[in-house]
């Protein structure tokens, strides 16, 4: 179908899809046609949609009937994105859009011509609000060749034909949609959740004799947090690895974890850009809590801001070299912040962190100021646009406050225009106003008022102070 389509070798195909049988039948179809596949998230205004199938250069779109207020305004906005020639529905139907299963129905199953390898191209969100687009060149040879990750998945974490493996988690994050397609290259099941869901999760271990699955620290929260007899209900003999990733996972949270399944929680380390990853067992982490491991996945070096490398112990900025050289595209100036001004070849996603004398990663911070809120990365900078584009509002700063759930959620603090407007009628016209520009996750969850800011002369906004007085310390 997608040949039929004009779509050749390097062309790029978008999803905005469900949880669903769908999301592999089109991520193989891609794979296997030597295109780049875009997942898009679910929880996108149109906007935001319409901004990713530009950059990302997407002449099809697939979209779930579940989300037909996006999927109209996409089509009735196609001005905007001009390079998008196709538009079909999953899952149901949609007006405008064309029945996928319906078009292929009558199309032949046997194997195209000249079939080649593809990628998916991920999303990861910049410090500006702005998606940034990972499209690596493609690596080309057969469909079906050697995989780096897959390679990873089966050496590190023994997935085989013997395996079951479980997807909790959205498929446009791209460790669930990367993860589990890695399983299947090594043979194994996939089961995939519509949603996770704590007990439906332990009755799908129980159900399906699963063996391997990965989850995010937020996940480990809601399953602690069900009733002791609701936990001891399932039988999960079959689970022989459990990964976690996305977020630093509390340290008494995982402690709990261990001595509930025992001592088969594994951890990785690493970001969309694949630029290098640390692995860490459940022995190892119990030696070193907290720690996300040693490198898995090319070199690891900690560096000051002008490149220098720093001692074991000492914070600084996490390099990697030797992985994936990634690029963002069409961002040059963004591409060329991520490398070490000391060695190009060095590149970073701006977490920071520090080894131990063994070599063992622990991260310090996420990108600065990012909040990382249910395993999903919310940048303070998108929301504070929005929010001073509003007439009442002078300033205002963004961040991250704990949330025993989320992990953390979105604070906002506003400097009004007038103080005397400072208040609930004007929280509540706020709120009207993000919702109406914003995706629902980057909502703020709270919204406080400061009758001035604290700003250097040069601009700079002190949010590490202010982000302090709602943190432990």
């Amino acid at each position: 179908m997608l040949r039929a389509l004009g779509l050749k070798s390097g062309d790029t195909l978008a999803l905005m899809i469900d949880n669903s049988l769908a999301y592999f039948d089109l991520f193989w179809a891609a794979q296997r046609s030597g295109l780049f596949l875009v997942p898009v998230p679910t929880r996108l205004t149109a906007g935001e949609v319409k901004y990713i199938l530009d950059n990302s250069e997407a002449q099809v779109f697939v979209c779930s009937a579940a989300y037909s207020d996006v999927a109209r305004q996409i089509l009735a906005d196609r001005p905007d994105v001009p390079g998008v020639a196709e538009f079909f529905a999953v899952n149901g139907a949609l007006p405008g859009y064309r029945d996928w299963y319906g078009e292929i129905a009558g199309l032949p199953e046997t194997p195209i011509a000249g079939e080649e390898a593809g990628s998916h191209m991920a999303y990861s969100s910049g410090t500006t609000g702005r998606p940034k687009g990972l499209r690596n060149p493609l690596r080309g040879g057969p469909a079906d060749g050697p995989n780096q990750l897959a390679a990873q998945w089966a050496e590190g974490y023994g997935i085989s034909e013997s395996s079951v493996y479980l997807t909790p988690a959205p498929m446009y994050h791209s460790a669930p949609l990367v993860c589990s397609t890695s399983a299947q290259r090594c043979g194994a099941p996939v089961i995939l959740m519509p949603r996770f869901d704590p007990e439906d999760f332990l009755a799908a271990i129980e159900r399906y004799r699963v063996t391997a699955t990965q989850v995010v620290p937020t996940m480990f929260v809601r399953l602690l947090r069900l009733p002791e007899e609701t936990r001891r209900r399932y039988d999960l003999s079959s689970l022989r690895t459990v990964i976690h990733a996305a977020a630093p996972c509390p340290v008494p949270i995982k402690h709990q974890m261990i001595a509930w399944l025992g001592p088969i929680i594994a951890e990785h380390y690493s970001a969309s850009e694949a630029n290098g990853s640390t692995q860490i067992s459940s022995a190892e982490w119990l030696a070193k809590p907290g720690s996300v491991g040693r490198a898995s996945w090319g070199t690891l070096h900690i560096c000051d801001e002008e490149g220098n490398e720093v001692p074991a112990g000492t914070d600084g900025i996490i390099y990697f070299e030797g992985a994936l050289h990634f690029e963002y595209h069409g961002d040059a100036e963004k591409t060329a912040g991520t490398r070490n001004p000391l060695h190009p070849t060095w590149t970073t996603v701006g977490d920071i962190g520090h080894v131990d004398a063994d070599g063992y990663l622990f991260l310090t911070d996420r990108k600065d100021f990012m909040i990382i809120s249910g395993g999903a990365n919310i940048y303070p900078q998108e929301i504070e646009n929005v929010l001073v584009s509003h007439p009442q509002v002078a300033d205002v700063a963004v961040f991250g406050v704990p949330h025993p759930d989320m992990g953390e959620q979105v604070k906002a603090l506003v400097q009004p225009v007038r103080w005397e407007e400072a208040g609930p009628e004007l929280a509540q016209a706020l709120e009207a106003w993000c919702r109406e520009h914003l995706s629902p996750i980057k909502m703020p969850r709270s919204i406080e008022f400061e009758a001035v800011l604290p700003r250097a002369e040069n601009g700079k906004l002190y949010k590490k102070d202010l982000r302090a007085r709602y943190w432990p310390q």
